[in-house]
């Protein structure tokens, strides 16, 4: 048992070995995923915060910071199943389902590879605090980290499970536009929910990013935020392991 279970994680540590070097092989990649989260921040933060800030209280662009933090790991996290989708074109896919790889590796592996990466880009752009006024005490720090890890993992998984059952690079872009920007907009990563219509607010509180977004910022001490951390967190936790349970299962009967 204790063998299966080394040879299942070392399995898992390779795969997510391959998707972290192809990730900082591809530069364009990196400067493309950090360059959405500046652009809102610079011009949707600076242009809307006159309006914005005297209905908060206080910055805009304090108030939305978790938000695009939360956007990056989002985005990040879900295309980085895209490689699913390659890897199933070029036939790696293939080449490792019919090896004696683990099937459960191959998910938890491409799902510690996105998480990685999304992780990563949210720890550049929490780097801009300083510049946007926000205000983080160390003490916070590991808060913050694990509330993006959480984020990153679920929502890596979430991407995964689409993932694994489309065809085509063309139909899960489709998908996942569909899902993604609803998903982040309902978030209350640029708005807060409390005057939202009931029902947008019922919507918002089975989106996933919601409770990123809302735990970052319940981190981060701020006064928007909807919930304590701890119950952000559990909840985080337990989509984290539905979606990673749904993505071992699909990889489970893949053929």
């Amino acid at each position: 048992m204790k063998k299966d279970f080394s040879y299942l994680l070392k399995a898992a540590l390779i795969i997510w070995y391959r998707d972290i070097l192809l990730f900082f092989g591809d530069k364009p990649r990196i400067v493309g995923a950090l360059g959405q989260p500046l652009l809102y921040l610079l011009v949707m933060g600076n242009g809307l915060a006159p309006s914005m800030s005297r209905g908060l209280g206080g910055s805009y662009l304090v108030f939305m910071f978790p938000g695009v933090i939360g956007m990056t790991v989002l985005f990040t996290s879900v295309f980085s199943a895209i490689s699913v989708i390659w890897d199933r074109e070029f036939g790696f896919l293939k080449e490792i389902l019919v090896s004696p790889v683990p099937r459960p590796a191959i998910a938890l592996g491409k799902i510690l590879g996105g998480a990685s990466v999304a992780f990563l880009q949210g720890c550049a752009i929490l780097l801009l605090a300083p510049l946007v006024g926000v205000s983080i005490p160390l003490t916070s720090l590991p808060s913050i980290l694990g509330m993006m890890g959480l984020g990153a993992c679920a929502l890596t998984a979430f991407g995964l499970v689409v993932a694994s059952r489309m065809e085509s690079m063309q139909g899960f872009q489709l998908i996942m536009n569909f899902l993604l920007l609803p998903m982040f907009f309902l978030s209350g990563a640029l708005y807060p929910l409390s005057n939202v219509p009931p029902w947008m607010r019922n919507l918002a509180l089975v989106d996933p990013l919601t409770y990123a977004v809302d735990g970052l910022r319940a981190a981060m001490g701020s006064p928007h935020a909807m919930h304590p951390f701890w119950l952000d967190a559990g909840i985080l936790f337990f989509v984290m392991l539905t979606f990673m349970g749904l993505a071992v299962a699909a990889f489970s009967l893949h053929e």
